[in-house]
């Protein structure tokens, strides 16, 4: 497999607008017929899209995302070929390419596309890091102490690697563990992050990569125990965040929530026309975790 020095990367269109307050589920914004959407939910799509990602002559060793340049291992999930990274930089405020300063922090964020959320400051936990680029821009952003964990041993070094880049390692650490597996037990952060696997796959379903977890989350289990311990990871004023899309079962989150206790409240939500693999129009959603009201628990 041959790979070139460095892919410029021309994100795609994303026209954020902020979602009604409240709890509730965001107005869908495009409406696509039933096969498309089954389309764009299906999860041996998504696995060949895992698949494809891994080979492709064209799989550079750095990239460019938001003005700066990114190491990118092998076996890593590469943001070259999903908008996903660029849109959960957007979601949180953090797509201000500027690296910020000691004497202008403030400057550094730019874009409040989640007011509730891209104004935050303090502790930062990103869950599923990959190669890094959240974490390390959430730390360029005066966020602080930062930890990034990921289930893939090569993204953790990834996020080390990116982390040392940027020149962000004193206040970075990155950990590896499934979901929240990495962390001591003690732990809270005044942001909980996750850009997750969206895409349902079956339960039995034995994933033959831990690449293929970046991409589908079987009988969703990973969800069900993120919206679970999230908010229980969060400082007392904190905020647990999942990023999510319609690739995913969003009526199926909703119901996963309520089960655990959990309400979801649509902070933000923007259209992608998603063409690396396709021509797909895809909603992408940031959710606020929060208590269920005493009167909805079961």
């Amino acid at each position: 497999m041959s790979a070139v020095p460095v892919a410029s990367v021309v994100s795609a269109p994303r026209a954020v607008v902020p979602a009604p307050a409240g709890p509730g589920t965001a107005p869908i914004l495009g409406c696509p017929g039933e096969a498309e959407a089954h389309q764009v939910r299906s999860f041996t799509r998504s696995l060949n899209r895992s698949r494809q990602s891994l080979t492709r002559a064209d799989r550079p060793r750095t990239f460019v995302l938001e003005g700066r340049e990114w190491d990118l291992l092998d076996e890593v999930f590469a943001p070259v070929y999903s908008p996903s990274t660029g849109v959960g930089l957007d979601f949180l405020g953090l797509n201000d390419p500027r690296p910020a300063d000691t004497d202008s922090r403030e400057a550094a964020v730019t874009t409040a596309f989640a007011p509730d959320v891209s104004g935050r400051r303090g502790s930062f936990l990103e869950i599923g890091c990959g190669t890094g680029v959240i974490a390390v821009t959430a730390a360029l952003a005066a966020h602080g102490p930062v930890v990034a964990c990921d289930i893939s041993p090569q993204a953790v070094e990834n996020t080390v690697r990116n982390a040392e880049r940027h020149g962000v390692q004193d206040r970075l650490r990155a950990v590896c563990g499934d979901l929240f597996g990495g962390l001591d037990d003690g732990e809270r952060f005044d942001t909980v992050f996750w850009s997750s696997n969206y895409v349902l796959g079956p339960a039995d379903y034995v994933y033959e990569s831990v690449h293929e977890r970046a991409y589908v989350d079987t009988g969703y289990q990973a969800h069900r125990r993120y919206l679970e311990e999230a908010p229980r990871r969060t400082t007392a004023s904190g905020a647990a965040l999942l990023h999510f899309s319609s690739r995913g079962d969003v009526a199926l989150l909703h119901r996963i929530a309520a089960e655990s206790g959990r309400e979801l409240r649509t902070l933000a939500a923007c259209l992608v026309q998603e063409g690396e693999y396709g021509n797909d129009l895809v909603e992408h959603l940031l959710f606020q975790i929060l208590p269920a009201p005493r009167s909805r628990r079961a």
